[in-house]
């Protein structure tokens, strides 16, 4: 349901209070693509840590290569309104077997980057994340090998750097809606707003806005990447060379280890 436009801010609660139970049926029966913005590339190391990476188009004249990227993060308002909680995702990645990859949101053959998908979360600081923000963030993060011969278009978009952007599908599980009113009929709202308010680390927007909902439990659906969305910190962690892989040649030429191919493209990781 789309908000009309309101002239204070005790029409935006009146019309909160009116349509509350509309409202909550809308968020949990209709599927959610949270997305991100332009962000700079990102490797976390062996130790866990958060260096520069560089794409390297030489990627492709691998058969595959692996792809480390963030498809959500928790503690801050999206362009929806809503607030992911850290712990959303624990009972879905328990139960989801099978995840993809997709070129934004299409669920269908065409659409699949990957099928080949790990998917946990990580505690990360903001700042490691290239964000000026104080404290940390969960975040959900998805390790997938790309094969050129799977998606070659998008295979070309990640080797080239082109992908900047990812998103989540879901459909929430858990919600509630927050309200900075002081009236004695938002009493329920108003707590769910001092509860979580704290943890937001783009609190003036809420505040500037008055609600906001909080999502404490999501089914997972698939992760995208896209051109552009609604929760700009998701950015892409790592693109590597997977372990053993080939280079794509014809049947009539030699085969070339992984070492020597690895050296000769200068497919190396930078570090500060």
């Amino acid at each position: 349901m789309k908000l009309p436009h309101f002239s204070n801010r005790s029409e935006l609660f009146e019309f909160f209070r009116e349509n509350k139970a509309a409202l909550y049926a809308e968020k949990a029966y209709q599927p959610k693509f949270g997305d991100s913005l332009d962000v700079s590339l990102l490797l976390i190391d062996d130790k866990g840590d958060v260096t520069k990476a560089v794409a390297n188009p030489k990627l492709l004249d691998l058969d595959s290569f692996k792809v480390s990227v963030a498809i959500n993060t928790t503690n801050i308002r999206d362009s929806h309104g809503d607030v992911h909680l850290p712990g959303l995702w624990k009972k879905s990645l328990k139960e989801t077997k099978n995840l993809y990859l997709l070129q934004e949101h299409m669920l269908s053959f065409k659409g699949i980057i990957s099928d080949k998908v790990n998917a946990f979360t990580k505690m990360m600081s903001w700042k490691d994340l290239g964000f000026n923000y104080q404290g940390e963030t969960e975040v959900l993060i998805f390790n997938a090998e790309i094969e050129k011969a799977r998606n070659e278009y998008m295979a070309e978009q990640y080797a080239k750097g082109y992908v900047k952007n990812h998103s989540v599908g879901m459909r929430y599980v858990k919600l509630f809606l927050a309200l900075n009113s002081e009236s004695k009929f938002d009493r329920e709202e108003k707590a769910i707003w001092d509860k979580y308010i704290d943890q937001v680390v783009n609190r003036e927007e809420c505040e500037e806005e008055g609600y906001f909902w909080a999502v404490t439990e999501a089914k997972l659906i698939e992760g995208s990447a896209v051109p552009l969305g609604s929760n700009f910190a998701t950015p892409p962690l790592s693109i590597e060379p997977s372990s053993g892989t080939q280079q794509l040649q014809s049947k009539s030429e030699p085969s070339t280890d992984t070492p020597s191919l690895i050296e000769k493209l200068g497919l190396i990781t930078l570090s500060n």
